[in-house]
């Protein structure tokens, strides 16, 4: 049966429309038509607010207490996902972290089952590391980072549903390993890399697609050696994606990237711990405790690990503390993170044919409801 959502101020996400409802049958957006247009037939449910397209979250480690890498299984992912919906993602790649391979093979067949089972919000997977720097390893454990080989390739492109991300150091493999990487289709990000400028551009030259929390565990820009900073900054046709959570980045840091390379190429991710959506005071990574305290997450020596952040703070965070306009940071934690997975096309707007995932926000962006596919929470 259609239903119609009506009452609220809509953000389509290119314009804020007033007086329009969103008509949703089996799980699509059929039509967006004035409220005045909507006739008698059809079930109408009224809601208060500002409804957008719902947030996509390409970054996520855990969330209600599971963390991927310990729980890789369905209902560990199932856990995540819902976790994450509270705070109005609708869409997100379970993130698996350097590990043994072993453990990797096991994270992404826990993924093949979960997308074959359609747990709601699950998009993929992004595997961060660990083909990565031991010079750039923030949290991650040195122990498991390794040459990517054959197997390696044959795990990361198997999955034949939902996407796939890797993170990599661009300077720790070879150029033939990228390519075959992307036209395998798997979208592969520069991250936790000490490679120089003309590196990570031939990089994006062989496939490389987008940057991985930029600014983090990557070389400063500098004038004389721009690094992958400059070479993310540089490149309009790659995605970058930004923890906005007041630790991890300084504001203006944020807000010279976004300027330097506009909002269209900006994504936001929360790089969330299990701890998003719990009261738990810290949980273990690896045999180290990590402790949540204020907002941040760090190890006993005060090295940040992950993010205590959700996708709605980081919204706020970007009106709030960025100074950004609210559908610049919509588009961003929706249709532009949407366009880097090639997913733009039924996700990130409220349009006709459009997957009817979406977030019902107050006045203060704080979430009342979400949608699935029209299927509320």
């Amino acid at each position: 049966m259609a239903f119609a959502l009506t009452g609220a101020r809509i953000f389509d996400g290119s314009h804020l429309l007033d007086g329009r409802a969103v008509v949703v049958e089996n799980g699509r957006i059929l039509a967006v038509p004035g409220e005045s247009d909507l006739g008698t037939g059809i079930e109408r449910r009224r809601v208060e607010g500002l409804l957008a397209p719902g947030f996509i979250d390409v970054q996520v480690n855990g969330g209600g207490g599971a963390l991927y890498n310990d729980v890789r299984t369905v209902e560990g992912i199932r856990i995540i996902a819902q976790a994450h919906r509270a705070y109005g993602t609708v869409g997100l790649l379970p993130t698996f972290i350097t590990d043994t391979r072993e453990a990797m093979a096991e994270a992404v067949e826990a993924m093949r089952a979960a997308l074959a089972e359609k747990v709601p919000g699950v998009l993929g997977i992004h595997l961060e590391g660990p083909f990565i720097s031991p010079e750039r390893k923030g949290v991650h454990n040195p122990a498991f980072m390794r040459p990517m080989e054959d197997e390696d390739i044959a795990i990361m492109t198997s999955l034949a549903e939902g996407r796939t991300v890797v993170t990599l150091a661009p300077e720790r493999n070879s150029m033939e390993a990228i390519a075959r990487l992307a036209s395998a289709g798997v979208l592969v990000c520069a991250g936790h890399t000490a490679g120089d400028y003309d590196v990570v551009m031939e990089a994006i030259r062989h496939g490389l697609r987008g940057f991985t929390h930029l600014y983090n565990a990557m070389p400063p820009l500098a004038g004389r050696d721009p690094g992958p900073v400059g070479a993310a900054l540089d490149s309009r046709n790659t995605w970058c994606g930004l923890i906005v959570d007041g630790h991890h980045v300084s504001d203006a840091a944020l807000r010279a990237a976004i300027a330097a390379k506009g909002t269209e190429r900006m994504m936001l991710v929360t790089d969330a711990m299990s701890v998003t959506g719990t009261d738990l005071a810290g949980f273990d990574l690896h045999g180290r405790r990590i402790h949540r305290k204020d907002g941040r997450l760090t190890t006993e020596d005060g090295t940040l690990a992950g993010s205590d952040l959700d996708m709605a703070s980081a919204v706020r965070n970007s009106v709030n503390r960025l100074g950004l306009a609210l559908p610049d940071a919509l588009r961003m934690a929706s249709l532009v993170p949407a366009a880097f997975l090639k997913l733009d096309h039924e996700l990130g707007r409220i349009a006709p044919g459009y997957r009817a995932s979406l977030v019902l926000l107050d006045d203060a962006l704080q979430v009342q409801e979400t949608w699935i596919d029209g299927r509320s929470d």
